[in-house]
């Protein structure tokens, strides 16, 4: 579904992709049903939650200026795809925060801070 025909410079929504754009204009037409929404692109409602829960979460980092996490963006994608299960990406999500948290820590040690 694709609807190009809007601009959108000096809005919020303008700082999101198309693809975002296209399924937030498609839910609004849909009546706000997820479940006629996931009929309408052919996929299940888990699958159109998935992406909607992108949507959202591009949204918000839109409207506070900050850039969607790469990794999050990464793991939702492949499990959209089907490529990793849900719980296979919140393992490697917290996996990666647990390391970065540990290597802050570290550096914070390394410099003669106190935790």
């Amino acid at each position: 579904m694709n609807y190009d025909n809007q601009n959108l410079s000096g809005h919020v929504l303008g700082r999101l992709p198309r693809e975002d754009l296209n399924l937030i204009v498609e839910l609004v037409l849909q009546s706000g049903s997820l479940k006629e929404l996931a009929s309408a692109y052919g996929v299940t409602y888990p699958t159109i939650r998935l992406r909607l829960d992108r949507v959202i979460e591009r949204l918000s980092a839109a409207v506070s200026g900050k850039q969607p996490d790469p990794l999050r963006e990464l793991l939702a994608g492949l499990v959209e795809r089907g490529e990793m299960s849900a719980s296979g990406a919140r393992s490697v999500r917290d996996l990666v925060q647990n390391l970065v948290r540990k290597q802050d820590e570290d550096s914070l040690v390394q410099k003669g801070g106190v935790l």
